[in-house]
């Protein structure tokens, strides 16, 4: 017994000019769908990730401005609340940061700073850190 066409043995006659009646895969292009979507998955992740990072990088400098402002108000805090708190407040201006609070509590200055980021696109928030400074106790 002869057999023509399939190799595999499906019965059917090799069509000229292209797979199947129709001439197209309906399967062709699903690899180049499935890559795109796993493309956007990672782009996805990754932007939040980098929120992520950005969060904790805010966090840091707020908490580095909170402290640099509390030891400027603390060198600062014979001079009276005013001075203490506006030398605490140009500090935490250099750091990137807005001062909030200050207090000084006898020789001890407490100052509160908050550092505004943008973690995704049209999204602003705001990470805050206090700190105290002053003398050494023994």
């Amino acid at each position: 017994m002869r057999r023509t066409g399939d190799p595999f043995g499906s019965g059917r006659e090799p069509v000229a000019g292209g797979l199947g009646a129709g001439g197209t895969d309906p399967e062709r292009g699903g690899a180049t769908v499935l890559l795109l979507a796993m493309g956007l998955v990672f782009v996805v992740f990754g932007t939040f990730g980098a929120a992520i990072i950005a969060a904790g990088m805010a966090s840091q400098r707020a908490a580095v401005a909170a402290d640099l402002g509390a030891l400027a108000g603390a060198a600062r805090a014979l001079d009276g609340d005013a001075a203490a708190c506006a030398s605490a407040s140009d500090l935490a201006g250099r750091n990137d940061g807005r001062l909030v609070g200050c207090h000084l509590d006898g020789l001890d200055v407490l100052v509160t700073v908050e550092v505004a980021f943008t973690p995704l696109p049209g999204l602003t928030r705001v990470a805050v850190a206090s700190a105290r400074a002053g003398p050494v106790r023994g």
